[in-house]
């Protein structure tokens, strides 16, 4: 979805219509809404699932026998009785509408009762809703963007919902629903791939799912390889959980606990992966309930006069070391502060640097969370480190990497290329030499696929050009035999015409010049994908005047286009004659023009994917050349355990890796900002009127 801001912009507007049409307060349909947001989920899971059982049963992969729920289980998804079914449900709502609360409610209830995890755990009050209201949203939820869309991007939505009711019901700041990219990149240090894992702040899951993907695109089997533990102190969270858990087919125990008071699975020492994301800066635990708690070695870090600790973070940092086994990692995020702290927080820093425990540290720059601003960084230990890293800990910088949302100007992402990268670099750091050029050599399997794609691209651009200059041609002709025309139009087309013939023939020789030096490459690089550092660097520079090749080709198709609609507005502006207009088709001409359009965009967005995943070639190789770890200023550095106690116990990255020159984003796509700044505009527009709106009736209620 390229306008995902705006869309849950306007979900978000159609569920508070269920308020605003009703005497309901927040807590009353903020489970309700979200049990939308599941039921529409778990369709498109089980629609998704139905479809590979299908394909597997015709191509002879599966037998062909009655489906169980377990093989929607497998496939991640989570079998849905008939009566639970979205489509189902609206098409019995269209005979039925006042009887839509019962059909929704008797969904969960069928759900409940096919699936033991969730009994007790969805909403099933829709009878206090309006029908016409309850139908509005489910229509919204009913579109043909929002059944295609993707785990990820549900992720997106509950988060956003919830960091909208957090306003109103106060749940740590809305921060429910850890970002993705994030999670991904705590999964891919830790590698979670077996025994326990836990997250003692669990939120909605995302945890969980995020191992669940990483164990699934490595071959494995999820609920064969890890048992999923977490605990959560807000009732109406863990149920978010146990949705989240249960629509992407798994099953977790999740126990509603206080984690500064409370280890409701008793895991203390035992589990082989914990991952997290705390509160930050929590200032209220009870000094006196956990002074002698054993998950707790290095001591409380600072209580005030009150008796109550001064700042968790160290408490949380402490909690995730001591949940540990012996052979455990651990992956969380952790406030920025944290890293460099002062006075009792930097000792229990140096005790814990002093077990060898830390592995990574890696800073994130502000701007990934929905309702938080601030930079943060994830910490990772390993308990198992082997003897020549036990001295060691990899600083990790990367607060210069990141992009937008599609669709936003305030919140970033990780792409999934740069958390590759972000993963190549700890490979380097462990001496996994062989995973960085698999890594290497993929990005050049894509960029082959990607380039392999080029010319049929260009072709149809070509063709549709040609078209165009075809009918521009039929007019310049049409003009020489007229006497009668406007001197000024006339040599006004002529002059755009001349410059648009001009550019074509530049292009067409670049163009030519291009695919053939593609298909060189392809030829002698994509049937045998380079597997060593000497031939990836070999074959990188003989990519290197092919991309030189690709940003001017992308300039001049561009350019073609903007030609072409100048000459199309002479033209039209000519065709006022008579003469003119008898040869001038302006349906035909404004038909081509668009096509020329999404054409160029076609080609334009191809061309940038064949040079996108060289990009990452470059990115790698500038920086570790030799495939093997070293610094690089301003991104990374190994350090030991004595330049940490120079530097105060210090565990910020920045500190380390030093600040380099800022780079410029050759990516960087001038017309995706301008529509970004439009979106942001349309939508703060939108709101301000809406205050306007608000600010209106409070002062004519004052005024009576």
């Amino acid at each position: 979805m390229d306008n995902l801001s705006e869309f849950e912009a306007d979900l978000w507007e159609a569920a508070d219509n269920l308020r605003a049409n009703s005497k309901l307060t927040s807590s009353d349909y903020f489970m309700p809404v979200l049990g939308i947001i599941f039921l529409r989920h778990a369709a498109n899971r089980f629609d998704t699932a139905t479809r590979q059982i299908q394909q597997e049963q015709a191509a002879g992969q599966m037998p062909k026998r009655k489906i169980l729920p377990a093989d929607y289980i497998r496939r991640r998804a989570l079998w849905l009785p008939e009566a639970a079914r979205f489509d189902g449900i609206m098409e019995k709502a269209t005979t039925d509408k006042n009887g839509l609360p019962k059909l929704v409610t008797d969904a969960m209830t069928a759900i409940e009762a096919d699936f033991a995890p969730l009994q007790g755990v969805l909403p099933k009050d829709y009878g206090i809703f309006e029908p016409s209201v309850l139908e509005d949203l489910m229509r919204l939820f009913n579109s043909e963007q929002i059944k295609h869309a993707t785990g990820d991007v549900f992720g997106r939505i509950y988060e956003y919902f919830l960091a909208k009711f957090s306003i109103q019901k106060a749940h740590d700041n809305g921060e429910f629903f850890t970002p993705s990219s994030l999670v991904q990149t705590i999964v891919n240090v830790i590698e979670p791939d077996h025994g326990s894992v836990l997250d003692p702040a669990c939120g909605s899951g995302g945890m969980f799912v995020q191992t669940s993907h990483f164990i699934e695109h490595s071959g494995g089997d999820t609920a064969r390889k890890v048992v999923f533990y977490g605990q959560e102190k807000n009732r109406d969270t863990i149920r978010i959980a146990k949705m989240n858990l249960a629509v992407h087919g798994l099953e977790g125990k999740i126990a509603e606990a206080i984690t500064y008071y409370q280890d409701e699975h008793t895991l203390f020492g035992n589990c082989d992966f914990v991952m997290a994301n705390p509160p930050f800066n929590v200032d209220l635990v009870d000094a006196e309930k956990i002074k002698s708690d054993p998950r707790l070695p290095f001591g409380l870090p600072g209580v005030n006069k009150g008796k109550k600790v001064s700042n968790g973070n160290y408490l949380w940092i402490s909690y995730f070391w001591s949940y540990l086994n012996k052979t455990g990692r651990a992956g969380f995020v952790m406030s920025s502060q944290a890293s460099s702290a002062g006075n009792d927080e930097k000792e229990v820093r140096r005790k814990i640097v002093g077990t060898g425990d830390v592995d990574v540290m890696i800073s994130i720059r502000g701007g990934f969370f929905y309702t938080r601003t601030v930079p943060c960084e994830l910490w990772h230990f390993d308990r198992n480190k082997p003897a020549d890293r036990k001295d060691k800990v990899l600083m990790l910088d990367a607060r210069s990497i990141g992009q937008l949302m599609p669709g936003s100007r305030k919140v970033f992402e990780f792409t999934p290329e740069q958390m590759r990268n972000i993963s190549a670099i700890v490979w380097l750091y462990r001496g996994q030499r062989d995973r960085f050029l698999a890594l290497v050599q993929d990005y050049f399997k894509s960029l082959c696929a990607e380039s392999a794609v080029v010319p049929e691209k260009i072709g149809n651009f070509d063709n549709t050009l040609k078209s165009l200059v075809t009918e521009f041609e039929t007019i310049a002709k049409t003009i020489k035999t007229l006497t009668d025309l406007d001197a000024a139009k006339s040599a006004a087309f002529s002059e755009a015409l001349t410059e648009l013939r001009e550019a074509r023939k530049a292009y067409t020789s670049d163009s030519d010049e291009l695919l053939a030096d593609l298909a060189t490459f392809f030829k002698t690089t994509g049937k045998n994908l380079p597997a060593t550092n000497d031939k990836q660097h070999a074959a990188r520079k003989n990519f290197d005047p092919i991309a030189e090749r690709i940003k001017g080709l992308i300039k001049q198709v561009d350019l073609l286009y903007k030609l072409t609609a100048r000459v199309a507005t002479a033209a039209a502006e000519l065709a006022v004659n008579d003469s003119v207009a008898a040869g001038y088709d302006r349906r035909t001409n404004a038909k081509l023009g668009k096509q020329l359009d999404q054409l160029r965009r076609a080609t334009v967005d191809q061309l940038k994917n064949a040079v996108h995943f060289y990009r990452h070639i470059v990115w790698l190789q500038d920086r570790f050349p030799d495939a093997e770890m070293q610094s690089v200023l301003g991104l990374v550095k190994v350090v030991n355990r004595k330049e940490i106690a120079e530097a105060d116990f210090s565990l910020t990255p920045g500190r380390y890796v030093g600040v380099a020159l800022e780079e410029v984003d050759e990516d960087f796509d001038f017309e995706q900002s301008i529509t970004n700044i439009h979106i942001e505009l349309l939508a703060l527009n939108k709101e301000a009127v809406g205050f306007a709106k608000t600010i209106q009736q409070n002062f004519e209620e004052l005024r009576v």
